[in-house]
C-alpha cells in the first residue's frame, strides 16, 4: 500500500516537472489575456471573448483570465458582458500573446440591474448542473434579517436548499445534514458558519466577491462532503487607490480598507465587522431575553504580483463568538451552573502562488490552515469548569491546467490534510467539584488525486469527465477498543483494547470518486443536461438535536464509524429567450447514501469516549424536482422557484438497539418536501430600489411521546417512531428599501440608507415543538418560535 501511494505522488510530480517545460509550436500560439473592470481594475468573470474568423469563443473565470489556442493570424475578438459595453480588438497573432482588456460601465445600464456576474448564456451553455453562482450584489439586494447582508441565509432562495428552522445554522442542501457541505472561503474550510447561533453568517459581505453552490456538478478538485461545496471568494484588493468602506446597522457595523502598496505591485485589503451587545435578544421571546451574546470577525487578503507571470495571495481570517444562557445546565457533565457561556473561535489563512508557465500550462499551489475551538464554560465556583474542543486542519495541495486545444481544457492535481480533532476536554476550575475528562484525540491523513478533462465535442455536445481518488488514513497514537462479536456495541461489552504507536496507521478507508457532466444544445438558447458524482466524507458532525451548539462534537470516520457515500444522478432542461433577460429550468435528482449516521434513542454523545456506541449507520436517499423562471434584465428583476424533495432513511441493524423506527425507512430531521421561493427588485432609478422576498417550506419532522411509564416515581415519555408528525408549515414576507444618495456615476463618495422588514406580517414560525408530561395528560405540545414579530431595522453605508 504504501508503495502504491508513493507511485501516485511521483507521477504527479513527474507531470508538473513536464509542465513546467515550456512548449513552443511555430503554427500554433495561444491568445490569453485578462478582463478587468476599466475603474476598479477588478477581473470580470464570464466576459464572453468571441473570435469572429472561426465563430469560437470562451467565457473568462473566476480571475477574469482567458486563454484560446489559435493559429497564427490576424483575428477579430469581440468582448462581451452584461453591464460593459462591448468592445472588438484586431490581434495580429503571429506568437503567443498576453493581453489585458479593460472594459467600462455601459451608461444605459445605470438604472438597470442584473442578477448574476455570469456570462448571460452560461446556465445554458456550462455543462455542469446543480451550480449556482451568485454576486454579492444580488445578496446585498436581498432583505436581510436585521439588515445585515448574509451570504448563507440567502441562499436560502435557491432551489434545493432549506433549513431546520429560523437561527439555526448552516443550511441543508437536496437532503443532506449540515455538515455534509463543505463551506470554504478561499479554500479554507469553515466548520461553523454562523454567528449568534445561526442569526448571522460569519462572512462579512464588503470583503466577499462571488459565492458558488455546487449542489450537483462538483469538480474532481474537490471533495470530502456528501452534499455539497459551497465556494465563497475573497474580492481582490483595490490596486489603483486607497478605498475605505462600511456600514453601520443596528446590530453591527462593519469598516474595511484596501488599496496598492510598493508600487503597486502589492495590494492590501483589511475589513472587520462587530455586533453591538445583546441589542438583538431583548426583542427575543421571554425564554432566551436574558441571553448575552457579541462577535466579531477580522479578514484580510494581500496580493502580490511581480510580473505577469507569478501570483502570490495571502487570505487571512479570525472571529470569536461568544453568549450566555442565563439558568442553563449542562446534565452530562453534572453541573448545574447559575449561567453557561458558550465560545467559539474560527482562524484560517489561506497561502496560494499561480504560476503562468506558458500559454498551454498554469500552475496553482495552495497550502491552508483552518482551527475551530469551540469553549463551553461555566463560572460558578462550586461547580466551575472549561470544556473544550478543537479541530485542526491542515492542507497542501497543487493544481495543475492544461489548454491542450481549443476544445479540450484538462485539470488535474493532488492533495493532502492532516487532521487533528480533540472532541472533548473537561478541565474544572479552581477548587471545583469537577471532575477532569479527556476524550480520545483523533489524527488522520486525507489524500486525494484528481483530473478533469472538459471536451467540447462540436457546438452542440459537451463532456465533462472527471475521476477522483481519495483516502482516509488514521494514525497513532491512539487506543482502539476490541468489541465482543454477536451482541450489540456498548461500553460494556468492551473486551479489550488495541493500543497503536505514534504515527502508525492503523486504519484505511477510501476509493473512486467519479464524476460525469453531458451537456446537449438542442436549439438556440435550449439545452439538456445530465449528470453523475460519487462523494465520500470521512468528517462528521455527530448529534441528536437539530441546533449545532457549540457542544456538538466531530469525529472522523474510522474502524467502527464508516465513511458517508453519496452517489447523485441527475438531468435537467435549461432555456433563455428574450436575449437572455429570461431564464427556465427543471432539474431532478436522485441520490443515495451508503452508511448514513444517525443516533439511538436516548443516546449520549458528549464527553462519551465511544461515541461509536451510540451511532448507527444504514442507507438514505433522497430525491427531487427543482424549477426556477428569472428575470435578468430591466427595472424588475427577480426569480421565483419551487422545490419538490424527499429525505429518507433506513436503519435496520442485526440487534433491536441497532434500529431506528423499528427498521423502516423514515424521514430525515431536515426533510421539508415542499419548497417555494420568490425574490424581486425594483429599480425605478438609480437613486432607489426596493425589494421583496416570500418563502414557504414544510414543516419539518418531529419525534411525539407515544407513550409514559412510572420509573421510580419519575414519569418518563416512551417514543417508539421517529419523525412521523411535523411542526406547522413555515413562511414569511421580507422588504426593503435603499436609498443611494448619489448618482452611480459619481465614484468619489458612495453612500446609501437600507430600511428594511424582516417577517413583514409577524407570522409565529415554529422553531421546534416539545412536549411535556404532566399527569393528566399522556404530554402536553409548546411551541418555540424565535422570530415571531416583524422586525425592521436601518443601515448606512458608505464608501469612498
Amino acid at each position: 500500500m504504501r508503495f502504491f501511494y508513493f507511485t501516485i505522488v511521483c507521477s504527479w510530480l513527474i507531470l508538473f516537472a513536464a509542465a513546467a517545460q515550456p512548449k513552443t509550436d511555430k503554427s500554433n500560439h495561444s491568445l490569453t489575456g485578462y478582463v478587468r473592470d476599466a475603474i476598479t481594475k477588478k477581473p470580470i468573470q464570464g466576459v464572453t471573448v468571441f473570435i469572429t474568423e472561426n465563430r469560437r469563443g470562451v467565457n473568462t473565470s473566476r480571475d477574469g483570465f482567458f486563454v484560446i489556442p489559435l493559429p497564427g493570424g490576424t483575428y477579430n475578438v469581440k468582448f462581451t458582458h452584461i453591464g460593459f459595453r462591448p468592445q472588438t480588438h484586431t490581434i495580429v497573432l503571429n506568437k503567443t500573446v498576453l493581453t489585458e482588456i479593460l472594459l467600462e460601465d455601459d451608461s444605459k445600464d445605470l438604472e438597470e440591474v442584473t442578477v448574476t456576474t455570469e456570462a448571460p448564456d452560461r446556465n445554458v451553455k456550462k455543462v455542469e448542473l446543480g451550480v449556482t453562482q451568485m454576486s454579492i450584489k444580488t445578496i446585498k439586494r436581498i432583505p436581510a434579517f436585521m439588515g445585515e447582508a448574509d451570504v448563507v441565509r440567502s441562499l436560502l432562495l435557491l432551489p434545493g436548499v432549506t433549513t431546520v428552522g429560523e437561527g439555526a445554522p448552516g443550511i441543508n442542501v437536496r437532503g443532506g445534514s449540515t455538515d455534509q457541505n463543505l463551506v470554504l472561503m478561499d479554500d479554507a474550510p469553515i466548520f461553523n458558519s454562523s454567528h449568534l447561533m445561526g442569526f448571522f453568517s460569519v462572512f462579512n459581505p464588503d470583503i466577499v466577491r462571488d459565492v458558488t453552490l455546487n449542489r450537483g456538478g462538483i469538480a474532481p478538485s474537490m471533495g470530502g462532503r456528501a452534499a455539497s461545496v459551497l465556494d465563497i471568494r475573497v474580492k481582490e484588493p483595490e490596486i489603483d487607490k486607497l478605498t475605505v468602506n462600511g456600514g453601520i446597522g443596528i446590530v453591527a457595523s462593519r469598516l474595511g480598507i484596501e488599496g496598492p502598496l510598493f508600487n503597486k505591485k502589492l495590494s492590501f485589503l483589511l475589513a472587520g465587522r462587530a455586533s453591538f451587545n445583546d441589542f438583538l435578544f431583548k426583542l427575543m421571546p421571554r425564554s432566551i431575553r436574558e441571553t448575552k451574546a457579541n462577535f466579531y470577525d477580522l479578514t484580510t487578503k494581500l496580493k502580490f504580483q511581480p510580473n505577469e507571470k507569478h501570483t502570490v495571495t495571502f487570505t487571512g481570517y479570525a472571529s470569536r463568538d461568544e453568549f450566555k444562557l442565563a439558568s442553563d445546565s449542562l446534565s452530562t457533565v453534572e453541573v448545574n451552573a447559575s449561567s453557561t457561556v458558550f465560545e467559539y473561535r474560527t482562524v484560517n489563512g489561506t497561502l496560494k502562488w499561480n504560476y503562468f508557465i506558458n500559454d498551454r500550462f498554469n500552475l496553482t499551489t495552495t497550502a491552508v490552515y483552518s482551527q475551530y475551538r469551540p469553549e463551553t464554560s461555566a463560572p460558578d465556583p462550586a461547580n466551575a469548569f472549561r470544556l473544550t474542543s478543537e479541530i485542526l486542519h491542515r492542507q497542501l495541495k497543487a493544481d495543475l491546467s492544461y489548454a491542450a486545444t481549443s476544445n479540450h481544457q484538462l485539470q488535474g492535481g493532488i492533495s493532502l490534510i492532516d487532521y487533528y480533532l480533540q472532541p472533548n476536554k473537561l478541565v474544572p476550575g479552581f477548587q471545583s467539584n469537577v471532575l477532569p475528562k479527556a476524550m480520545p484525540i483523533e489524527r488522520a491523513y486525507e489524500l486525494a488525486v484528481y483530473a478533469q478533462d472538459e471536451w467540447k465535442v462540436n457546438e452542440a455536445f459537451s463532456i465533462l469527465g472527471g475521476i477522483r481518488y481519495s483516502q482516509l488514513l488514521n494514525r497513532g497514537p491512539a487506543s482502539v477498543p476490541v468489541y465482543e462479536e454477536g451482541v450489540p456495541r456498548e461500553p460494556e461489552t468492551t473486551s479489550s483494547s488495541t493500543a497503536h504507536a505514534k504515527g502508525q496507521i492503523y486504519h484505511q478507508a477510501g476509493g473512486i470518486e467519479p464524476r460525469l457532466a453531458l451537456r446537449w444544445t438542442v436549439a438556440e438558447g435550449q439545452s439538456i443536461k445530465a449528470g453523475y458524482n460519487r462523494l465520500r466524507q470521512y468528517i462528521h458532525l455527530i448529534t441528536n438535536t437539530t441546533a449545532a451548539l457549540p457542544v456538538s462534537r466531530w469525529k472522523l470516520s474510522d474502524s467502527f464509524v464508516k465513511p458517508q457515500i453519496a452517489d447523485q444522478w441527475s438531468v435537467g432542461y435549461f432555456r433563455n429567450t428574450a436575449g437572455n433577460a429570461f431564464e427556465a429550468s427543471a432539474e431532478v435528482y436522485y441520490k443515495t447514501l451508503q452508511n448514513a449516521i444517525d443516533f439511538k434513542d436516548g443516546s449520549e454523545l458528549l464527553l462519551n469516549p465511544t461515541p461509536e456506541t451510540e451511532l448507527l449507520q444504514g442507507t438514505g436517499k433522497a430525491y427531487g424536482l427543482e424549477t426556477q423562471l428569472r428575470k435578468n434584465k430591466g427595472h424588475w428583476i427577480g426569480w421565483v422557484s419551487y422545490t419538490y424533495s424527499r429525505s429518507l432513511y433506513t436503519i435496520n441493524g442485526p440487534f433491536p438497539e441497532e434500529r431506528v423506527n423499528n427498521g423502516l425507512e423514515y424521514p430525515t430531521n431536515f426533510d421539508k418536501p415542499h419548497t417555494l421561493n420568490a425574490m424581486t427588485t425594483f429599480r425605478p432609478n438609480s437613486r432607489v430600489n426596493v425589494s421583496f422576498n416570500f418563502t414557504y417550506s414544510t414543516g419539518r419532522p418531529v419525534t411525539q411521546p407515544y407513550a409514559r411509564a412510572r420509573v421510580n416515581g419519575i414519569i418518563v415519555p416512551i417514543y417508539i417512531n421517529r419523525n412521523q408528525q411535523r411542526i406547522p408549515d413555515y413562511h414569511r414576507l421580507d422588504f426593503a428599501i435603499e436609498f443611494n444618495q448619489n448618482p452611480a456615476k459619481i465614484r468619489r463618495w458612495e453612500r446609501s440608507w437600507v430600511f428594511s422588514i424582516y417577517n413583514v406580517y409577524a407570522r409565529k414560525n415554529a422553531y421546534s415543538v416539545f412536549f411535556k408530561v404532566n399527569s393528566a395528560s399522556l404530554s402536553d405540545g409548546y411551541k418555540l418560535s424565535v422570530f415571531g414579530s416583524a422586525f425592521p431595522s436601518l443601515t448606512y453605508n458608505f464608501k469612498f
